[in-house]
């Protein structure tokens, strides 16, 4: 068995079951941490009846182990109980940092955790690393509105707690001939207790495609001029079965509601195709779509930062590009990368 005292954790999220994208992109935030440690990297479940190919896929894309805690009560996410659960495993078992996504989920378990423990916890790190001499976990994040990256430590208490952007950065790739033990846990009774019941679920119908999920975003800029001409961006985004985002600076402005924001102080993207139209690239929103596959930048300045990183710029005006992008799609000639946008 994987001696835990002081390694790294992360937290495997699940619905229905099902692992969620995020517990896998959480493993090469921890591969990394635990490499640096020189310790081990463990995933945490906490559900009912997940597949044992997914528990499987956690080792296989980087945990040297995992601890399921599984119990037909444990199928929904209620905090109480899952924090009981977690607390336990982590006096018991003493690791030096554990991870969370900065989910709905993690957002709310993690701080509940973490005062239990009577530890410290920086949410929503868009980096992480191990400080030299110290072996202190260095924990990233915007702050001041997203104006400057505050590095965050927690010398004196352990574990050292964060939570982590979703998409912030890819999963590890698989690799079959990894193996490691996968310890099934059955938690008892007493920390299974709660006066919370769930009773169902509701998908909140907002009409939107949402951001963070999308293959394709389309996002737009102060170079757009004013509110009415996002009207193309949106246009071009429904041609490519896409979503429709933003730049701070036009949210700024009210050209664009807040929900549509990508970057340090918005939304994570993490598409197949980004197109950044106007949208000059600072360093905030370089910083919210730098694990997108693709990214196509039109902007007329020629020395804007997100021509810099991209994979094809287009050098003129956006109400000459777009136009003209659309006219192709329309002729049935278009597609969902850049290079099937090209001329």
């Amino acid at each position: 068995m994987t001696d835990k005292t002081g390694a790294v954790w992360t937290l495997a999220e699940q619905f229905g079951g099902r692992l969620k994208p995020v517990s896998f992109e959480l493993l090469t935030r921890g591969r990394f941490l635990a490499d640096k440690l020189g310790v081990p990297l463990v995933s945490v479940l906490i559900g009912e009846a997940v597949r044992e190919e997914d528990l499987e896929e956690l080792i296989q894309r980087g945990a040297d182990e995992v601890l399921a805690a599984e119990e037909p009560r444990l199928a929904d996410f209620v905090c109480e109980t899952y924090a009981r659960i977690l607390t336990e495993l982590i006096l018991a078992h003493k690791p030096a940092v554990f991870l969370a996504g900065a989910t709905s989920s993690g957002r709310t378990l993690m701080p509940y955790t973490a005062v239990k423990l009577r530890t410290g916890l920086t949410a929503d790190c868009t980096g992480l690393d191990i400080e030299e001499g110290t072996g202190n976990l260095l924990q990233i994040r915007p702050a001041i509105g997203g104006n400057i990256m505050a590095t965050i430590k927690t010398p004196d208490r352990r574990p050292q707690m964060a939570t982590v952007r979703p998409r912030s950065s890819r999963p590890p790739e698989k690799d079959p001939s990894r193996r490691g033990p996968i310890r099934r846990i059955i938690p008892e009774d007493r920390l299974l207790q709660s006066e919370t019941r769930v009773t169902g679920y509701r998908r909140e119908e907002t009409g939107l495609i949402n951001l963070e999920e999308a293959e394709v975003v389309v996002a737009g800029g102060r170079g757009l001029k004013k509110g009415e001409n996002f009207g193309i961006i949106r246009e071009l985004a429904e041609a490519l079965g896409g979503a429709a985002g933003a730049s701070r600076d036009a949210v700024d402005r009210g050209w664009i509601s807040y929900p549509h924001q990508i970057g340090l102080s918005g939304k994570t993207v993490s598409p197949k195709l980004y197109i950044g139209i106007g949208i000059s690239g600072a360093i905030q929103h370089l910083a919210g779509i730098k694990t997108s596959e693709v990214i196509l930048s039109v902007n007329i300045d020629p020395d804007a930062p997100l021509h810099q990183i991209a994979d094809f710029g287009i050098v003129g005006d956006a109400f000459a590009v777009v136009p003209a992008l659309l006219k192709r799609l329309r002729r049935g000639g278009g597609g969902k990368n850049a290079a099937d946008l090209g001329q």
